[in-house]
């Protein structure tokens, strides 16, 4: 049974580090959904069976409720065990939470990043720290008994005593799941930019480090699983759908600039709103060869903390056990220390053929 993916590309702000694709031409909400339902009737064969549902975006929370139900119907939700929505905290109100969960959302991922208002402001986030707060507990009290945040660190200006109390005020919230991420400069964003022109200090390497390795401590005093690089979870709330991108079974990408993997083949809408809009945009694909799947397999399961067969790694890990970087376990499987979690990214590299 496959995931589905729903891309809803609009946003009333963009935020000033994000790269994804996204608009803030929100009169074309309208029309879009009527693509993305034309397109699941079309891919029809492709959305059945579906397991768990996954919109995300941009902000889905743009989209009025009744949109919202219209796709989940389109969709079909009978089998679906985790129907997860991305909302932003400036578009909770506790008549749009009833109807998002009475149309069939059964998680929320909520886009909070800081319970700071400087570092808010910063970034170019459309919420403050009180409304962050207010739309989790009003997410509670609609219902919602499966709630991801997102909170972000390396946030240039951001101290350690501030990223402590972030931790702190999620873990008040009695949430059940909290992805964290640090900064990432991407190309062309407002953000890198003002580092670049000097106007802002981006935090340094062994800030960052410190930063995340006191969210894994203290995430794991509080009771919550690290079960993949960025995610953690009460156990038992582990995401579902997410955990299909990682594990690498089937996902149908459904919108604008959404991707899908089945077998071994990924394909993806282009990420071009206009063409989307009037029917005439192509989806392209590509054949992953047995060293992409390979590659593939190492560079997602080494994220997670069930990582990667040792009898499935093609090269010598014994150089990265013996740095303290990667480590055996029981049964067998190669996983990161917390020490190779710093330099993920070059091991995996290492590993790759």
């Amino acid at each position: 049974m496959a995931g589905l993916y729903v891309h809803i590309p609009f946003c009333k702000k963009r935020c000033l580090y994000c790269d994804f694709f996204s608009t803030t031409l929100l009169e074309r909400r309208k029309k879009y959904v009527e693509a993305v339902l034309k397109e699941i009737a079309e891919r029809k064969n492709e959305v059945e069976e579906i397991k768990t549902i996954y919109l995300g975006g941009g902000t889905p929370s743009t989209l009025d409720a009744a949109d919202i139900r219209r796709i989940l119907e389109a969709v079909g939700t009978d089998k679906a065990e985790e129907i997860t929505m991305e909302l932003n905290p400036g578009d909770a109100t506790q008549e749009y939470l009833q109807a998002i969960r009475k149309a069939g959302i059964n998680r929320l991922s909520i886009g909070i990043q800081s319970f700071q208002d400087d570092l808010l402001q910063l970034i170019g986030r459309r919420h403050n720290a009180a409304q962050a707060i207010e739309a989790v507990k009003m997410a509670q009290e609609a219902g919602f008994d499966n709630i991801s945040i997102d909170l972000m660190y390396a946030l240039p200006t951001q101290s350690m005593s501030q990223w402590k109390v972030d931790i702190e005020t999620a873990l008040e919230l009695k949430i059940q799941h909290i992805s964290c991420y640090g900064l990432m400069y991407e190309e062309g964003t407002v953000l890198t930019k003002r580092v670049e022109a000097g106007e802002l200090t981006a935090i340094d390497e062994d800030e960052e480090n410190a930063m995340y390795d006191y969210l894994c401590k203290r995430l794991k005093e509080a009771g919550f699983v690290h079960y993949e690089v960025s995610n953690f979870a009460i156990p038992g709330y582990e995401a579902k759908h997410n955990s299909r991108y990682w594990n690498g079974t089937p996902y149908v990408g459904i919108g604008a600039g959404a991707h899908s993997y089945v077998g071994n083949i990924r394909s993806w809408n282009k990420d071009d709103l206009e063409a989307y809009l009037s029917g005439k945009a192509q989806r392209e694909q590509e054949v992953l060869s047995e060293t992409d799947i390979y590659n593939e397999r190492i560079m997602l399961g080494l994220r997670t903390n069930k990582g990667v067969e040792r009898s499935a790694i093609k090269k010598d890990v014994k150089a990265h056990i013996e740095a303290g970087l990667l480590r055996e376990t029981e049964d067998g499987h190669i996983v990161a220390t917390q020490q190779g979690l710093h330099i993920l990214n070059r091991i995996i590299e290492d590993l790759m053929i």
